[in-house]
């Protein structure tokens, strides 16, 4: 029988969030992780398993929080309500207060070498699972004569997706979310409508 840990994991992984978060997987070392965790790298691998394995359960639960707006935003009854909610929500994501700017699937790729092609996989994987989804509600649209019939409903995703993942690097940059809704804003103003 083991010892108890001797600190919160949910906490210690909310810190790992914000290493990630802010630094990147390959920019975010060990003794960053263990440091802002609070806890010894033997206490981290025994919790958490690997720098690959914490990452992963970093990014669910960054999923699960601040970027848990992609979920509800396929929920919307119109597609431009759906591509405003999705905007929005990465607007509001990239620029918390208390948070790092930017968002961590995008910043946490960035710039990753060979060795960290599991973590650039993994998020890869992750933003084409949302590109997906955002595909697969604006099929519906077309299907419900929300969108125009000769709609693309890919084409749409990918442009969805594309100008939120630019708003999560001018984030990083220094722009305001000010700055940063006025360029969703201008992404919808030729959207199609039926």
């Amino acid at each position: 029988m083991g010892r108890p840990r001797g600190f919160d994991a949910e906490e210690a992984l909310e810190a790992a969030v914000h290493v990630f978060w802010a630094q990147g997987y390959e920019g975010a070392s060990l003794s960053d992780l263990t440091t802002a965790m609070g806890i010894s790298k033997t206490s981290m691998y025994a919790a958490f398993g690997n720098k690959d394995d914490l990452f992963r359960r970093a990014l669910e639960k960054y999923v699960e929080g601040p970027a848990d707006y992609g979920a509800r935003a396929v929920e919307e009854p119109t597609a431009r309500q759906v591509a405003a909610a999705f905007l929005q929500g990465s607007v509001r994501a990239t620029t918390r207060p208390g948070s790092p700017a930017g968002c961590l699937g995008v910043h946490g790729a960035l710039a990753t070498s060979a060795t960290a092609h599991g973590a650039r996989d993994v998020l890869v994987a992750w933003r084409r699972d949302g590109e997906s989804r955002l595909e697969q509600r604006f099929r519906r649209a077309v299907e419900e004569g929300d969108l125009p019939a000769d709609s693309d409903p890919a084409r749409l995703a990918r442009y969805v997706m594309t100008v939120a993942n630019g708003i999560a690097v001018q984030a990083v940059t220094g722009a305001t979310r000010q700055d940063l809704q006025d360029v969703a804003d201008t992404a919808l103003l030729n959207w199609p409508s039926a």
